[in-house]
């Protein structure tokens, strides 16, 4: 088992910076891959980002390449999502996943965390 716990979300204005992170424990090391994910009120949940343990190779999707980073840091089991240039459409809740691959399937999910962007 994997336990994830997001932390680091909450209001900012437009155009403003956050920083989600994600603690992994448990059985960190049968998954090599890490996500972020977001839901937005009344829509289906949206991937992100992804990123590996071994190498750091990065996935993003296209609404967040250039103001989004997701990063690693192997010591404490920690992924970290930088967001920059917010806007009130990355209004969400965002959620860590853990999987073997980036481009998934993911087995293990957190509880989520909220990002509100306001106007």
């Amino acid at each position: 088992q994997v336990q994830l716990v997001e932390s680091g979300g909450g209001l900012v204005q437009a155009g403003g910076s956050l920083r989600l992170s994600c603690a992994a424990s448990g059985r960190t090391s049968r998954n090599n891959a890490m996500a972020w994910f977001r839901q937005a009120p009344g829509k289906e949940r949206e991937f992100v980002a992804s990123i590996t343990w071994s190498g750091g190779s990065t996935v993003y999707v296209n609404s967040v390449k250039g103001r989004f980073t997701i990063s690693r840091e192997n010591a404490k089991n920690t992924v970290y999502l930088q967001m920059n240039r917010l806007k009130p459409e990355d209004t969400a809740v965002y959620y860590c996943a853990a999987g073997r691959l980036v481009g998934g399937p993911w087995n293990y999910w957190g509880q989520g965390t909220q990002v509100t962007v306001s106007s």
